[in-house]
């Protein structure tokens, strides 16, 4: 059959060549329709983290390093850091997944003669400090400062301020009081119960700022504690602590010191340490 013939164009039903024009118009329509949609898909989007929307892990910006920060892990090693009271590090403290590790689990605080804190060797006065930390279920440990040794210190907080890492919901010891947890000042002041945490085995952002003595915490953010050293407040809230007495005279003594990671006997991880000096 011949489909060019006029005569067999003349055969077809009425609306047939219309139709054929309408359905090929549409279906270029649907396939540019098609390809611009494919195109679309194909650019990266705003909404997705590309490499360079990645934070960077235990490393500074540009900006970081032209503002003063200094990172204190370098993601590897222990390098600048030392047990406390001793001249090495100890088993329990180790670099793992670009983390600092302490293995202290069911060894108790200090973890007798194997753990102790782990402290910097450089001492500082006013600083920033900021810090990753995740905690193990019913986990507790601390972030503190001013920290200084000796025979006569048998922990690192028998020196230095706390700001508080602890597994509110998990932990199982006696009962906590609101000084007592994440976010707080240990035994001071203590962190709103708004405040924000994550779960257990996420990641969450501690900051410690002391300048002159007006001290501020923060977590994942948000302001948790404030205050001045030696004020009103401040000897209110001493009066009624466990610092108040014979037993530690020299606690918030000294106003340069090391930076501590406390091992208080339970696994927690820390990274992205970060602190410059005020």
């Amino acid at each position: 059959m011949d489909y060019q013939n006029p005569v067999f164009l003349l055969t077809l039903p009425p609306n047939y060549l219309n139709d054929m024009k309408k359905f090929i118009n549409f279906s270029l329509a649907v396939t540019a329709v098609m390809a611009v949609l494919l195109a679309w898909s194909c650019k990266p989007s705003a909404t997705k983290e590309t490499a360079s929307d990645t934070p960077l892990v235990n490393a500074l910006t540009p900006e970081e390093e032209a503002a003063g920060w200094e990172l204190l892990f370098d993601g590897s090693t222990l390098d600048g850091w030392k047990r406390f009271n001793h001249d090495t590090i100890g088993p329990l403290w180790r670099v793992e997944d670009s983390c600092i590790i302490v293995q202290g689990e069911g060894l108790g605080e200090g973890s007798g003669v194997w753990g102790g804190s782990l402290i910097t060797l450089k001492q500082y006065g006013n600083f920033e400090l900021v810090c990753d930390f995740k905690v193990s279920p019913g986990g507790n440990s601390g972030i503190l400062y001013h920290v200084v040794e000796g025979a006569q210190y048998s922990h690192d907080y028998v020196t230095g301020p706390e700001y508080q890492v602890m597994d509110d919901k998990g932990w199982t010891g006696d009962s906590l009081h609101a000084a007592q947890t994440v976010g707080s000042n240990y035994d001071m002041f203590a962190a709103p119960v708004t405040k924000i945490t994550k779960p257990v085995g996420e990641w969450n952002l501690a900051k410690i700022i002391y300048n002159n003595g007006h001290v501020e915490h923060w977590l994942n953010g948000e302001k948790t504690v404030e205050f001045e050293e030696g004020s009103p407040a401040y000897n209110e809230a001493f009066e009624k602590s466990k610092w108040n007495g014979t037993e530690y005279p020299d606690w918030n003594k000294f106003k340069t010191g090391s930076i501590s990671l406390q091992d208080h006997g339970a696994p927690i991880w820390f990274r992205n340490i970060k602190v410059r000096e005020l």
